[in-house]
C-alpha cells in the first residue's frame, strides 16, 4: 500500500512523470530552483499571493534549494528530508517509494492507552529510528500500547531535544532516513502498538530558520512568546501560515501513518481568531480521518478545559486528552518535599491536590496560582471523564529541566515511589512513562543541543542564569556544575544504560511495572467506559495519604487507599470491593489503617 499527503507547497511527484516545486515567498522579487550537484538554475514563475512555482521532469532523489532574489540559497520549508542538515539542500522524496504492510490498521481505543515517551537520540547507543524499531518487542512485552516520539523535525546540529526544529516536515537526518521512520511505524503496528509524535507549532528554533528572508509574514509583532515574535495565526496572510501547520499535522498522520500527535506548549500559541488554530486543526483532523482512531493530545499550562469537551458517546469533539502537569507536581511534592519554583503551588496540602487530580482532572480549575503572581489558572474539569487527563511521574520536561537532569528514583524513597507508581499506573486516567522509568533508570536526562558557537555560548549562560536563584547554584563553583548543553558529553551522558536492565533494583522495578500494567489491562481497562464522569470523590487521610473512589454508571466502585508517609494512617472505612493490587501484604488491607508507604486498589464489580 502507498501513502502520500498532497499539499499546496513543497514538492509533488505527479502521475504524468513530472515534479512540481512550489514556494510561498511574498517578500521575494524572484525565486530560482537550484539543483545540485549540477548547479543548474531554473527560474520559478511568480503567481498571485506571493507564490512561485515551476514544474520539471521527474526528479525523485534530487537535491535542491531555492535561490531568493539572486542572493540567498535556502532549503524548502516543506522539505521532506535534509540529508546534510538544516543548512544544506533539500531532497525530493517519493512517498510512493515505500510499501506499507499495515493496510488493516485503524488504531487502538484510547481506553487502552499506556504511553511510553522516548527521545530517539538517547533511547539507544546508536540513537536511530532503526534502533527504536529493534526495541518494539521489549515495549510490547512491557505492556505499553503506544510509543510517543519526542519531536523529530530537522534541527540545527546533530543533537537536540527536538523543540528547536526549523523544518517541520523533514525527519532529522541524525536519526535516519524517512523510510527508516516509516519502517518503525509499520513494525509498531504489526505488534499492536500505536505511535504518537510530538509536534511544535508554537515557534521555530533559533538557528536555521530562513523564513524571515522571504516570508516574514509567517511572524507577527502583535503577539510575543518566550521565543520572540509569535507565529502569525490571526493577522494578514495568516491563511497560508495556518495551512502550513494544518497540513503538517495531516502529513504525519497520513504519509507516515502516525496514530496521534502531542501538541507542545499550546499556551504559547497566540490567536485571536473567531475559530482559533487549535480548533480548526482538530476539526480538520476529525473530519479527514473519521475512519481511524486518531488521538490528539495537548500540553497546555492554561488548563483550558474547552478543548477537551466530549460529544456523543464520550468521543472527543476536538482533543483527546491533555498532559496533566498538576498531578505530576502534586505527586512530586509528596515524594520529594521540594517546594521551589512551580512546586510552591502544591506544597500546601499536596495529598489534597493529588486526590483532586485523580478524581476531578486538574488541581487548578480557576483558582489563583501564587507561583504566577495570583493569576487565575484553569477551568472547571470535574465533569470530564478521567481519560481526558494523562498522568505521569516523569517526562522529558520534568526530568530534563532540572539543572542536573535527575530522575525521580534518585530523589525519593523507594517504598514511597513504589506506592505512587501503583497509584498512577492503575488510576483510570491514561498513564505516561518516560523512557527508562520502567527499570528505575538512574542515568540523567539533561538539556542538550548543538548550536553554532555564538548561540551556544548564549544558551550556556542562559542555562546558568536560569538556576542562579537555587542555593546550590548561586556561586560560580555551583554554576560550573551545571552541564554545558552544547558539550557532546552532556548528550552522551543522557543515553539509557540498557546493560543494567537485569541487575538488582533495576530488574525489580521492571517486574513491578510489567505486573502493574498487566493488572491495568485485565482489571482496569474493561471498566473505564463505565466510570461515571463527575461522580468520583476523594478524602485526605492525613498530610501524605488519600482515599479515592470512582463510581460506575451501572453500579459498583473502584477504590484506592494510598499512604506516602512513614506512619500508618486511619483509613476511615474498610474497602468495599475485592483487592486487585497492593504494594504490601494482602492481610494488612482489611483493617482500619492504611500501612506506611503503601497503595491498594479494590474493585467492586460483579462482572470481573
Amino acid at each position: 500500500m502507498k501513502r502520500k499527503h498532497v499539499m499546496p507547497f513543497g514538492t509533488e511527484l505527479r502521475s504524468r512523470g513530472t515534479t512540481r516545486f512550489r514556494l510561498w515567498a511574498p517578500k521575494a522579487d524572484s525565486v530560482e530552483l537550484r539543483l545540485s550537484p549540477l548547479a543548474l538554475s531554473i527560474p520559478m514563475t511568480a503567481q498571485e499571493g506571493g507564490w512561485f512555482e515551476v514544474e520539471t521532469d521527474s526528479l525523485a532523489g534530487a537535491q535542491y534549494r531555492f535561490r531568493i532574489d539572486c542572493e540567498h540559497d535556502v532549503p524548502d520549508p516543506a522539505s521532506r528530508f535534509q540529508p546534510e542538515g538544516v543548512h544544506g539542500p533539500s531532497e525530493v522524496v517519493d512517498p510512493d517509494g515505500f510499501d506499507w504492510g499495515d493496510d488493516a490498521w485503524r488504531g487502538r481505543s484510547w481506553e487502552d492507552a499506556v504511553i511510553y515517551e522516548l527521545h530517539v537520540g538517547t533511547f539507544s547507543p546508536q540513537g536511530t529510528f532503526a534502533e527504536v524499531e529493534r526495541k518494539l518487542d521489549y515495549l510490547a512485552e512491557l505492556g505499553v500500547s503506544a510509543i510517543e516520539l519526542m519531536p523529530i523535525s530537522s534541527f540545527p546540529g546533530d543533537r537536540n531535544w527536538g523543540y528547536d526544529g526549523v523544518l517541520p516536515y523533514a525527519p532529522s537526518q541524525s536519526y535516519g532516513r524517512p523510510e527508516d521512520l516509516k519502517r518503525l511505524v509499520n513494525s509498531a503496528h504489526a505488534r499492536d502498538l500505536m505511535v504518537f509524535l510530538d509536534v511544535v507549532y508554537n515557534h521555530f528554533g533559533p538557528e536555521g530558520n530562513y523564513l524571515f528572508l522571504y516570508a516574514p509574514q509567517f511572524f507577527t509583532e502583535r503577539h510575543r512568546t518566550p521565543w520572540g515574535q509569535a507565529i502569525n495565526f490571526d493577522g494578514d496572510c495568516s491563511r497560508t501560515v495556518r495551512d502550513y501547520f494544518i497540513h503538517n499535522a495531516q502529513y504525519w498522520l497520513e504519509e507516515y501513518h502516525f496514530d496521534g500527535l502531542r501538541l507542545d506548549a499550546v499556551h504559547a500559541i497566540a490567536d485571536d481568531s473567531s475559530r482559533d488554530i487549535l480548533t480548526e486543526l482538530a476539526q480538520t483532523i476529525r473530519d479527514k480521518f473519521a475512519d481511524r482512531q486518531i488521538h490528539l493530545v495537548l500540553e497546555n499550562d492554561k488548563n483550558a478545559v474547552r478543548y477537551l469537551e466530549r460529544g456523543e458517546d464520550r468521543r472527543p469533539r476536538w482533543y483527546t486528552a491533555q498532559w496533566n502537569d498538576d498531578i505530576h507536581h502534586a505527586a512530586h511534592v509528596l515524594l520529594t518535599r521540594e517546594s521551589y519554583g512551580y512546586y510552591s503551588d502544591y506544597a500546601d496540602d499536596p495529598a489534597d491536590k493529588l486526590g483532586r487530580c485523580l478524581t476531578e482532572g486538574f488541581a487548578f480549575q480557576g483558582a489563583p496560582s501564587p507561583f504566577r503572581g495570583g493569576a487565575l489558572r484553569g477551568e472547571p474539569s470535574r465533569h470530564l471523564a478521567p481519560e481526558c487527563f494523562i498522568s505521569f511521574l516523569q517526562n522529558h520536561d520534568q526530568v530534563g529541566n532540572r539543572a542536573c537532569g535527575e530522575r525521580i528514583a534518585c530523589l525519593s524513597c523507594a517504598a514511597a515511589l513504589r506506592a505512587m507508581v501503583a497509584v498512577l499506573l492503575l488510576a483510570p486516567s491514561p498513564p505516561l512513562l518516560f523512557m527508562g522509568e520502567e527499570f528505575g533508570a538512574t542515568t540523567p536526562f539533561l538539556f542538550f543541543c548543538d548550536f553554532s558557537p555564538d548561540l551556544a555560548e548564549k544558551v550556556r549562560q542562559g542555562r546558568r542564569e536560569e538556576f542562579r536563584n537555587f542555593e546550590q547554584f548561586r556561586t560560580p563553583d555551583g554554576q560550573s556544575r551545571i552541564p554545558d548543553p552544547n558539550d557532546p558529553a552532556t548528550f552522551l551522558g543522557s543515553k539509557l544504560d540498557w546493560n543494567c536492565l537485569n541487575r538488582g533494583a533495576h530488574a525489580d522495578w521492571l517486574r513491578t511495572y510489567r505486573a502493574l500494567l498487566s493488572v491495568r489491562q485485565r482489571k482496569i481497562v474493561p471498566v473505564l467506559r463505565d466510570i461515571a464522569p463527575g461522580a468520583a470523590r476523594y478524602h485526605t487521610l492525613g498530610p501524605s495519604a488519600v482515599f479515592a473512589s470512582w463510581e460506575f454508571a451501572r453500579g459498583g466502585t473502584l477504590e484506592l487507599f494510598a499512604n506516602f508517609g512513614r506512619d500508618p494512617v486511619p483509613g476511615l472505612s474498610k474497602p468495599t470491593g475485592h483487592l486487585i493490587y497492593a504494594t504490601s501484604r494482602e492481610d494488612e488491607w482489611y483493617g482500619v489503617h492504611v500501612p506506611a508507604f503503601s497503595a491498594a486498589w479494590f474493585l467492586n464489580d460483579d462482572r470481573l
